[in-house]
């Protein structure tokens, strides 16, 4: 039991968990907008998230994370480095768009976790703001790339979709900002310490109702979209309800980041069954 428990914990602090949520929000991607999601750009997303994810949480400050002591870390720095090795190679079989768009959301990603303003350790630092990067990034890997793989434009329908990703990041993010009260340094100033954990979650509650009613600005609405999202909707309006700032262990890290996952696999299944 010991065992498994040890191996859960290094699938969610490898960041493998979250790796998964989106790559399965790419593939949703596939399914609501009809568009092919290569092999190498799922596994480059895979993997540099990984990376990615990896590098904030342990790697920012370098001589922590290079010159690491830690057994645990030393075996997700291990694990970090093929991950790299892996979403490098993939990156040789993108188009050259993709790639383009990879290192505007790179240096997004930066931005994030290096600082770059006076008196700002980093844009993670900035309180409310800082979980901006993280939705734009989310939303640019799992809709916009996909797009510029197959050389498609951009339209006005993929343009809401991108908003309505971000939106969702923003919604998924809301939980672990409570989450993470008790630790947040008081300057931070996260949404939950600016304006309370229920208003947070109310504000999360509007959040939902944009999401849901930004598909009808779309000027293709499918039964299919709007089912999709009806799902969603009814799934992040009841996380909203049953957020708590005492929250069980993994509720966040593992429950609320595989939403994304749950939502892959119900349209799956919706698919197979039903005409639309």
């Amino acid at each position: 039991m010991k065992m498994v428990k040890a191996l859960f914990n290094f699938y969610l602090d490898a960041s493998i968990h979250v790796a998964l949520a989106v790559v399965f929000l790419l593939l949703v991607t596939g399914l609501l907008l009809s568009v092919e999601i290569s092999n190498h750009l799922v596994s480059f997303v895979f993997f540099s998230t990984i990376c990615g994810y990896n590098f904030i949480k342990y790697g920012v400050e370098a001589e922590k994370y290079i010159l690491v002591a830690n057994k645990y870390h030393k075996n997700i720095q291990l694990f970090s480095f093929v991950s790299f090795l892996i979403c490098f190679y993939n990156l040789f079989f993108l188009n050259y768009k993709t790639i383009i768009g990879i290192l505007v959301l790179l240096i997004l990603t930066g931005l994030y976790a290096i600082p770059v303003l006076p008196q700002v350790k980093k844009f993670r630092d900035l309180g409310v703001l800082k979980i901006l990067p993280v939705a734009l990034v989310w939303a640019g890997i799992t809709v916009i790339l996909p797009f510029l793989e197959i050389n498609s434009p951009i339209n006005w329908d993929i343009c809401i979709e991108t908003i309505q990703r971000i939106l969702i990041v923003l919604i998924l993010l809301i939980p672990f900002e409570i989450r993470d009260l008790k630790n947040d340094a008081p300057e931070l100033k996260t949404l939950p310490q600016r304006y309370g954990v229920t208003t947070s979650k109310i504000i999360g509650a509007f959040g939902v109702l944009l999401f849901f009613a930004l598909n009808y600005l779309k000027d293709t609405i499918t039964v299919f979209d709007m089912y999709a999202k009806g799902i969603l909707f009814l799934v992040l309006g009841g996380l909203m309800f049953v957020t708590k700032r005492n929250q069980n262990t993994y509720f966040a890290s593992f429950w609320v980041e595989s939403i994304p996952i749950f939502w892959y696999v119900i349209l799956v299944i919706s698919a197979l069954f039903f005409t639309f």
